[in-house]
């Protein structure tokens, strides 16, 4: 299995998107996934800096956008038309792939439903594929009853960022294993961050206090790869996704994160490209 590791834009916000990009060449990358900021100037130099970097010594330097919608008071109607002109905005640029947050979690079936209809109508057009992050607040917050959905469409691709589900039942989901075993076939592209049960994110992964966790993770990981690789599949999307606030915790007053987010993710890095292959026990 070929492992490509995305750098995550999350925590780079300040950067303009030539130095966001020069940052992610420099430390290893094989591409980024992002959520474009409200800025034309930024995304016309991140799709110019993207041409060259193709052009010169990285050719196959991957681009996975993300949809993700600020919170609105909206109707369902005006939610679904957000959605689609987000998307099709997102694929007029070209990306390899979409990370989609999907669907609200208080969206009924019918509704959500409707939502990934349309998500599939604008991936089949454009030949992009659109895959649907496991998330909270989405139509994909709970093991559960995400399956709902994986019955009726039985082609759809997810992100697996694990630790929602951990927050929303309040557990390292020891009890739903038989439940995640169903849902790991349908992963393409892993967020690598360690949560636990009251936060999607630990205050550092490599904190000796969480490396149960951190173990945990890691077996996880290694199942999704390897049914995937038994399914045929070539290569493997994986973006170590630690945040900045208020996924970091900070101190009191000071707000001083408790580690340092772009460190962390880079060690995540690291951390599974040594780990990810060795002494494997699935």
């Amino acid at each position: 299995m070929n492992i490509k590791y995305l750098c995550t834009y999350w925590g780079c916000e300040h950067l303009s998107a030539k130095s966001f990009l020069d940052l992610v060449i420099k430390n290893g990358f094989d591409g980024v996934e992002i959520n474009f900021p409200d800025n034309a100037s930024f995304i016309d130099e991140f799709l110019s800096e993207l041409q060259s970097i193709r052009k010169s010594t990285h050719p196959k330097f991957i681009f996975v956008a993300q949809q993700v919608l600020p919170n609105r008071i909206e109707t369902y109607e005006s939610h679904v038309q957000r959605v689609s002109d987000r998307l099709q905005f997102l694929v007029s640029l070209g990306p390899n792939a979409i990370n989609s947050h999907t669907g609200k979690d208080y969206f009924d079936f019918g509704e959500n439903s409707k939502i990934l209809e349309l998500t599939n109508q604008i991936s089949k057009s454009s030949d992009i594929p659109i895959l649907h992050e496991t998330h909270r607040g989405r139509f994909s917050f709970h093991a559960k009853t995400l399956l709902n959905y994986l019955d009726l469409f039985p082609n759809l691709k997810l992100v697996g960022d694990l630790s929602h589900f951990g927050v929303v039942s309040e557990s390292n989901l020891e009890d739903q294993e038989a439940i995640l075993t169903k849902i790991f076939p349908k992963i393409k592209h892993i967020h690598a961050r360690i949560g636990f049960e009251q936060s999607p994110q630990v205050n550092d992964p490599f904190a000796p206090e969480w490396n149960n966790y951190l173990e945990r993770y890691l077996l996880w990981w290694k199942q999704i790869i390897s049914i995937q690789e038994k399914k045929g599949l070539t290569e493997m999307l994986i973006t170590p996704e630690c945040g900045p606030y208020p996924y970091m915790p900070e101190k009191p007053f000071s707000k001083e994160p408790l580690s340092n987010q772009w460190d962390n993710n880079i060690r995540m890095m690291q951390y599974l490209q040594l780990n990810l292959f060795q002494n494997e026990q699935l």
